[in-house]
């Protein structure tokens, strides 16, 4: 009596070509995930919007490593682009690197312009609360930049701290109400920027230490900078009689 072979009776073990062909989709499937894993994701964006992401990412990784730890292969791969779009829109690693440190330094003219009517002291309670929310979104990029240790100093580095100390400067007496046509503007933006020392160690306090807390480090600018629009300008500006 002839026996009928039955699925899986003489091929027991072995797996038929429809099986092959499943497994060996799977297994290219697999290998297409894993060898995607290692390249950047990419996503269409507009140029402008490319341009600030790959800007984005690399703030990041320079709060994160020392800048002789950050190739422009790391920032490709955290933005998710081609690594020569880096040099396309930023020309060298240094570059896009001293364009992070300034912006990380620097109050912007707009962050003047979102403040809202008032007197004095709504202002400078304003101006303060903007610049808690913008070091705490950059918090270790922004504290790389002003530690002496964190970034390793060079003169063009140092430029660019001192012009951002003086542009920001600029921008909070703005803020106050002080007109650019002061004729002791430049002694008044000095005034400010040794109050900018203040504000990097409150910083610190804060994002560091954790000696003062965020509501402590607002009342301390807030109370300083008032202070010093209200009594240390009209005196350094001769309008108050010296106190015996």
């Amino acid at each position: 009596m002839r026996r009928v072979r039955r699925w899986g009776d003489a091929r027991a073990g072995r797996p038929s070509s429809l099986d092959s062909r499943v497994a060996g989709s799977a297994t290219r499937d697999k290998m297409l995930v894993m060898s995607t894993d290692s390249v950047p994701r990419w996503r269409r964006l507009e140029p402008d919007e490319r341009r600030e992401q790959i800007f984005a990412c690399a703030a990041e990784l320079f709060g994160e490593r020392p800048y002789a730890e950050v190739s422009t292969s790391d920032i490709a791969v955290r933005a998710g682009v081609a690594r020569g779009l880096i040099n396309h829109y930023f020309g060298t690693k240094r570059e896009l690197y001293l364009a992070v440190v300034r912006r990380a330094m620097t109050v912007p003219h707009f962050a003047v312009e979102l403040l809202p009517e008032g007197p004095l002291e709504v202002r400078a309670h304003a101006a303060v609360e903007w610049f808690l929310d913008m070091i705490s979104k950059q918090e270790k990029m922004w504290l790389a930049a002003i530690a002496p240790e964190g970034i390793g100093r060079d003169p063009e580095v140092e430029r660019i701290l001192e012009d951002a100390d003086r542009e920001s400067a600029d921008r909070v007496l703005e803020a106050v109400g002080i007109e650019p046509t002061n004729s002791r503007w430049d002694e008044l933006n000095a005034v400010i920027r040794a109050y900018g020392g203040l504000v990097k160690a409150a910083g610190r306090e804060w994002l560091v230490r954790g000696a003062l807390d965020r509501r402590e480090v607002h009342v301390l600018l807030t109370r300083t900078l008032i202070t010093l629009v209200s009594e240390v300008f009209p005196a350094v500006q001769g309008d108050l009689e010296p106190q015996p």
